[in-house]
């Protein structure tokens, strides 16, 4: 049975929404998924998407260095419900105050005074991060703390730093699909006994799992996912994929939404991007849908047999 969860003692959607797609310029659309959006679309994205109920958005400061969050920030004025995640990359060494100033220019480009859910974006520094993290947490700025890219003995850590400053971790943002499970259970097995949201993200595998691309017709060429994901690991999930069609036939979905279904019958809360008005109208069919154990078996068994194995440069 899925569970109902909860950020700041209010309930959150099945989904998570990702803006990883949204914002030009370096590490955004362009250069990652080898497209771009205008405003007016993902504006439309975000209405269709609020009204359906997916009320929870995430973003971060490097996407599109600042300009998603500049797009989010225009989008969320028309929306009193929406909750917002963001996240600051640190650097190695810990510097005074980065994540202070960090909070402060993300407040800014999005034009709002507090923050639900702030990441560090990677488990460098846990200790003097988290320790800055949790004195910020009591001004009111942000009201959770999340880590990122982060396995089980630096979630143990930063969950221990938080405790010695009063507060705790309240959620952990990892890579997590049908291709990079094995990985991550143990994660997500200690979050959900610690009372710790686990969001994952790339749960379609940036599309490679969606149905729409297969090795007759892979990724734009010159983009970051067809580098990490060409035309030879498409014909190793080609069975996979057969089987997502089967399912999303029987249940009447699009073929993107067996993944995301999938994951959430793990305890997971899918961090789903959305660029069109349609994919919003899809998700929110996608998620009434309740997969049978043998059918999370099977598609978890043919998974493995493809031998695939996904992990990004940033992991």
């Amino acid at each position: 049975m899925n569970r109902t969860f909860t950020l700041n003692g209010k309930p959150i959607p099945p989904c998570m929404i990702g803006t990883w797609a949204w914002g030009k310029g370096y590490n955004g659309s362009k250069m990652i998924f080898g497209k771009t959006y205008s405003e007016v679309q993902l504006t439309e994205t975000f209405m269709t998407a609020s009204r359906l109920g997916f009320t929870l958005w995430d973003t971060a400061e490097v996407y599109g260095m600042g300009n998603a969050e500049k797009i989010l920030g225009k989008c969320i004025k028309e929306s009193k419900d929406t909750m917002i995640s963001t996240k600051h990359m640190p650097g190695k060494k810990y510097k005074t105050g980065e994540n202070e100033n960090a909070i402060t220019g993300s407040l800014h480009r999005m034009d709002i005074e507090k923050i639900d859910l702030y990441w560090l974006h990677k488990p460098y520094a846990l200790q003097e991060n988290m320790h800055e993290l949790a004195k910020i947490m009591e001004k009111g700025t942000i009201k959770s703390i999340g880590l990122s890219n982060c396995n089980i003995a630096q979630l143990k850590k930063a969950n221990h730093f938080l405790e010695q400053n009063g507060c705790q971790l309240s959620a952990v943002q990892n890579h997590f699909s049908l291709l990079s499970m094995d990985r991550q259970m143990d994660v997500v097995k200690y979050c959900n006994e610690n009372n710790i949201l686990y969001f994952g993200y790339m749960v379609l595998e940036q599309g490679a799992l969606s149905g729409k691309y297969d090795k007759k017709n892979p990724f734009p060429l010159f983009s970051m996912r067809n580098l990490s994901f060409g035309r030879r690991k498409f014909a190793k999930i080609q069975e996979l994929i057969t089987y997502e069609k089967t399912l999303a036939k029987k249940y009447q979905v699009d073929v993107s939404q067996i993944p995301i279904a999938w994951a959430i019958s793990k305890q997971v809360i899918p961090i789903v991007g959305l660029t069109k008005p349609e994919h919003a109208q899809a998700l929110s069919a996608g998620v009434k849908v309740t997969l049978l154990p043998a059918e999370i078996e099977r598609l978890e068994s043919l998974a493995r047999k493809s031998g695939v194995k996904c992990k990004g440069s940033w992991e």
